[in-house]
């Protein structure tokens, strides 16, 4: 869940931001799998990097995201308790967001006289096959496939709150080379919801109550049958807050209220920020 993913910036921002997580619950498997009674414990450190910039007279925000990841995973494969241990880099994470109205590309001075007004933006979300991958495996950190996710947000401000919502849907390349080695592997789209509600105590000070609800994502492995698909939730709260002028850090929770299929984790993240302006904007 991302908070505030299509608040205002000016144009020239840079951001690098480190980040830890520690995800820990079940799995539910859909029956195209021998797998059974899965428990897991992922931890995941990832650095990412973005820049925001003049669009077409629109502000636009560019990042890219490397995580490393280790799992320990529990469970029964053919009715036979196994436990498996991975670690190495998932899946690399790139994505595109504009803001449409209400938020045009501004300067940073022209940025801190600007009101505070609705933002309507899109954004595109893709994540390409870089993780560790066996086709051997039932278990792998990496999906050896593309995926895309196009979504569209509005962000209202009201007094000190942000309300955002986000739709949009992810799109799955088939995996030709699942396991057992050589099988086909689809999955359906799943379109997901957001609701976020923001108060800011003061700049970069800032509490979000958080909310997604995802369906779909039916898979199947060759001409074998799909799968009953997604239909979960997700409540979580996230903190955010300064450090200094330059730096911000964030803490997150997140738990699943309903989950028919896939993961059921509780998830513990934070996040150390640093931003900056590009020289060309410094003083502007």
């Amino acid at each position: 869940m991302e908070p505030r993913a299509y608040s205002a910036s000016p144009v020239g921002a840079n951001f690098l931001v480190t980040s830890y997580s520690w995800s820990t619950g079940s799995v539910v498997f859909d029956p195209t799998l021998p797998i059974t009674d899965i428990q897991a414990d992922v931890q995941g450190l990832a650095v990412a990097v973005g820049h925001s910039f003049n669009l077409l007279g629109n502000l636009a925000i560019a990042t890219a995201a490397i995580p490393y990841a280790w799992a320990d995973v529990t469970g029964k494969v053919f009715e036979q308790q196994s436990e498996v241990t991975r670690s190495g880099l998932a899946d690399a994470r790139f994505r595109l967001s504009v803001n449409l109205r209400g938020n045009p590309a501004m300067s940073p001075r022209e940025f801190a006289a600007a009101p505070s007004r609705t933002i309507v933006g899109v954004s595109l979300t893709m994540t390409a096959p870089a993780g560790q991958y066996y086709d051997t495996k039932l278990i792998n950190l990496g999906t050896n496939r593309w995926s895309f996710k196009p979504e569209a947000g509005i962000s209202v401000p009201k007094g000190r709150w942000d309300l955002d919502g986000y739709v949009g849907a992810w799109f799955y390349t088939a995996n030709s080379d699942f396991y057992p080695r050589g099988s086909l592997r689809t999955q359906d789209p799943i379109f997901a919801l957001q609701g976020h509600a923001a108060y800011t105590f003061r700049p970069r000070l800032w509490v979000a109550a958080d909310g997604t609800w995802y369906r779909g994502g039916g898979a199947r492995v060759g001409d074998g049958e799909t799968s009953t698909p997604l239909n979960n939730s997700r409540l979580g709260l996230t903190v955010s807050f300064p450090v200094g002028g330059r730096y911000s850090a964030k803490v997150a929770y997140a738990s699943g209220v309903v989950a028919q299929r896939g993961t059921d984790f509780s998830t513990i993240a934070v996040a150390w920020q640093v931003l900056w302006l590009s020289p060309r904007w410094s003083g502007r």
